[in-house]
């Protein structure tokens, strides 16, 4: 089902690089414990985990699985906001750090859009340690598409209870176009830095699998997906890249109920790249404001201080279909909005 969010923007950041920008720099970074699991792979690589602290739950406590987005790791404020909410519900959280996302990992293949294995694999660790939890999913972003992409791949097999996610680029080709339009390359610029200097410090501790151009001539998203995602991720080029990993295609085969948050202007992307009620399957609810920005969903209390109203549209979803979510020590007011 298609239909408009109520959220309503800050009347003080309607902007939706406003939005963007406020929500992932200038919001305080919430304070947040964790401890950290290392899971090691059949293929000698690792991936790093960021659990929350177990506080007496049983061991049949529901479970929030959160991916980050694009250059995103613990330190991202919307992954901190969901887990801290995770736990005011008596849940489990835990944030998956993406391939090579934490640290360097040790094989030349990173993370991407299209990559579902090794989320299904931290699943099916989930599932291995807590055979009784129900279990939940979040995504944002580029998380967002990994995650949109595995529930259609899975179908009726998923195993989890309900998912969310937010500002997904369901069209790669298009939305790495959209982005390469006015302000918004400012975000390109800044995104692409960031994997030039991942990819540039793991190859000082790896041998790189063949010759890369001077990644500081990759200025765009198809050129950087060309010469560096493709290749060390098993696709022909970028085009195939775009075309294999879009989460779009894979809507129509969601099976569970899939919450779907985004904005029409998003900076990221275009807002033609959002699916139409003929792209989404029966069990998926996406919800489409006017405003919001990227991850951004800043609105207003009654003084008109910042409220981070994805940590209240998640959590009311989870409440309504993942079973034992429910509030369990409520945040104080002023560490919920702040």
């Amino acid at each position: 089902m298609l239909t408009r969010s109520d959220f309503e923007p800050a009347f003080w950041l309607r902007n939706a690089h406003a939005q963007t920008v406020f929500a992932s720099k200038v919001r305080p970074s919430p304070a947040l414990e964790v401890e950290r699991e290392r899971l090691e792979l059949d293929d000698g690589d690792f991936l790093d985990l960021s659990w929350l602290p177990e506080r007496g739950l049983d061991a049949d406590a529901p479970i929030v699985i959160v991916l980050h987005g694009l250059n995103g790791s613990l330190e991202s404020k919307y992954a901190r906001g969901l887990l801290r909410q995770a736990d005011a519900h008596g849940a489990r959280g835990v944030l998956m750090h993406f391939r090579g996302a934490a640290e360097p990992n040790r094989l030349a293949r990173s993370y991407h859009s299209g990559e579902t294995e090794d989320f299904d694999t931290v699943v099916r660790h989930v599932r291995r340690r807590f055979a009784r939890a129900p279990l939940a999913a979040v995504g944002y972003s580029l998380g967002g598409n990994v995650l949109l992409k595995y529930l259609g791949e899975q179908g009726r097999a998923a195993p989890l209870a309900c998912a969310t996610a937010v500002s997904v680029p369901y069209d790669l080709k298009r939305c790495a176009q959209a982005i390469q339009q006015g302000l918004s390359r400012i975000y390109q610029a800044h995104m692409i830095n960031g994997l030039r200097e991942a990819y540039e410090a793991k190859f000082k501790l790896i041998e790189a699998p063949q010759p890369y151009p001077d990644f500081r001539k990759l200025r765009d998203f198809p050129s950087f997906d060309n010469a560096v995602t493709a290749p060390l991720n098993g696709f022909r080029d970028a085009e195939d890249y775009y075309e294999r990993s879009s989460s779009g295609p894979f809507l129509r085969h969601i099976r569970l109920p899939t919450l779907i948050i985004h904005a029409e202007d998003d900076p990221f992307m275009a807002p033609d790249v959002i699916p139409g009620p003929d792209a989404l399957s029966s069990s998926i609810r996406l919800e489409v404001s006017r405003h919001g920005g990227h991850v951004g969903f800043v609105s207003a209390g009654r003084y008109g201080e910042p409220v981070y109203w994805l940590e209240q549209r998640i959590p009311a979803w989870l409440r309504e279909r993942l079973p034992g979510f429910a509030a369990h020590d409520p945040l104080n007011e002023a560490e919920e909005t702040g």
